[in-house]
């Protein structure tokens, strides 16, 4: 039998990594192996992936001696950034500069960057339709990874740009879920107005990953956008009152408001979703629901991931 092809996985105990890990390592028969990157082995996620089966390697985004190290012999490596660790766009810049140099010096035949658009292309920094935020981005955690896909190309790096989208697992882990109201009815609450946000299972965009690189160079130089259906805020309701069996009302207040919340990033979604609103032609355009589903059959609709999920949805 001949040897796997080795992809290495940056950030391989978040969302988008521990996806494409599992998928790797339940592929048995597909041809490749999964190397595993975080930057502390010992960690539950990491031995959980190393139960698994991946090989699980120590390496830190800041240190590119470290990612030559665990790139070292790979043919595949994804790679992403960690915005909401740090809330430093100059951070994911250079972290993205990390990956994508030790890619090149290590000779990796196929690099997925996990990407986003970058929105100073349609409005543009005097614009002031949005604010500008830290000085110099609109939404600086999409801004960040837009403008890192410009290392890449120049490196030459035969690269996938993965456009990712929503994930619905911010119900959960972002507090972006239903919550009650004084009267106890459920109320979701998104500044999207009437306009369709692309949302996506985290897990499902991994297995999307593993997809692109099972079909070798097909999607080398492109740029490919992922979701699981495109939804507005009031079937998102819907969908979550079935799965509850209880009313969900949709409250759609103004990005404005939004940005005013208070929270840690509330600005920089506020202006987000206002992005994905104002645009939503485009900001769905490149998210083709039949490109998605013929790439990944299996890829969940958000009332297949409900069915699996609501509960660990936190309501209060």
């Amino acid at each position: 039998m001949s040897e796997k092809k080795i992809i290495a996985v940056v950030g391989a105990t978040g969302a988008q990594g521990g996806g494409l890990v599992r998928a790797i390592v339940e592929d048995r028969d597909g041809g490749f192996a999964a190397r595993a990157i975080t930057r502390n082995v010992n960690s539950p996620k990491a031995q959980e992936l190393a139960a698994l089966g991946a090989e699980v390697v120590a390496a830190d985004v800041d240190d590119v001696s470290s990612l030559e190290r665990a790139f070292d012999g790979a043919y595949g490596a994804y790679c992403v950034t960690f915005f909401w660790e740090h809330f430093s766009p100059e951070k994911e810049i250079q972290h993205a500069t990390n990956m994508a140099t030790a890619a090149k010096t290590m000779g990796v035949q196929h690099v997925i960057w996990s990407t986003l658009e970058d929105t100073r292309r349609w409005v543009p920094l005097e614009d002031d339709r949005m604010p500008t935020l830290m000085g110099s981005y609109k939404v600086p955690h999409f801004d960040a990874k837009g403008e890192a896909d410009q290392v890449f190309t120049d490196l030459g790096l035969p690269t996938t740009h993965l456009l990712t989208s929503f994930y619905w697992d911010n119900l959960i882990h972002f507090g972006m879920g239903p919550k009650e109201d004084p009267e106890g009815t459920m109320v979701l609450t998104l500044p999207m107005g009437e306009a369709k946000l692309p949302g996506i299972a985290a897990e499902d965009i991994g297995r999307s990953a593993y997809a692109i690189f099972k079909r070798g160079e097909e999607f080398i130089g492109q740029r490919v956008g992922i979701a699981g259906q495109h939804l507005t805020g009031a079937q998102m309701a819907a969908a979550l009152a079935q799965a509850y069996g209880r009313e969900v009302r949709y409250n759609a207040i103004e990005p404005e408001v939004y940005r005013g919340l208070g929270f840690p990033g509330a600005e920089d979604l506020g202006n987000m979703f206002q992005f994905n609103r104002d645009f939503q032609e485009a900001f769905c355009g490149s998210r083709s629901l039949d490109f998605s589903r013929k790439l990944l059959p299996s890829l969940q609709t958000f009332e297949s991931w409900l069915s699996e999920n609501a509960s660990r949805i936190p309501r209060e």
